[in-house]
């Protein structure tokens, strides 16, 4: 297992960031397919056609969401953690994802990158 550290920087108020990461509606135009996901605590989410799946377990409106995803049986679980900090009028997002199976590891990192945060932040800086 091995975690991941990533943080970017995102011209958009922390407002704007997390409803990006909680909102299903806006998740859909950033992702292209269909959305499950919430604000709450307890949420079970589905992203990109249940590919990536798994529930919010802290949230802290446009500081913090933490949420568990599930990758078959693994005995850890895999957590992955989003915390939002102003950065002048742009919003830095630290992200930390732990316990990844290994044998997911490059794509895991890839996907954060160019698909999961990499269209986020263009959906926020360019729409």
């Amino acid at each position: 297992m091995k975690d991941f550290n990533y943080t970017l920087e995102i011209s958009a108020n922390q407002e704007e960031v997390f409803n990006a990461l909680t909102n299903s509606f806006q998740i859909e135009l950033w992702t292209g397919y269909p959305a499950t996901m919430d604000d709450q605590v307890g949420t079970v989410f589905a992203l990109w056609e249940g590919d990536i799946s798994g529930c919010n377990i802290q949230v802290v409106k446009d500081y913090k969401l933490v949420q568990e995803w599930f990758f078959g049986e693994t005995e850890n679980p895999s957590i992955v953690s989003f915390t939002l900090k102003k950065a002048g009028k742009n919003t830095l997002i630290e992200l930390t994802h732990t316990n990844i199976p290994d044998e997911a590891y490059e794509e895991i990192v890839e996907g954060w990158k160019d698909y999961y945060l990499g269209s986020m932040q263009n959906f926020l800086e360019f729409s």
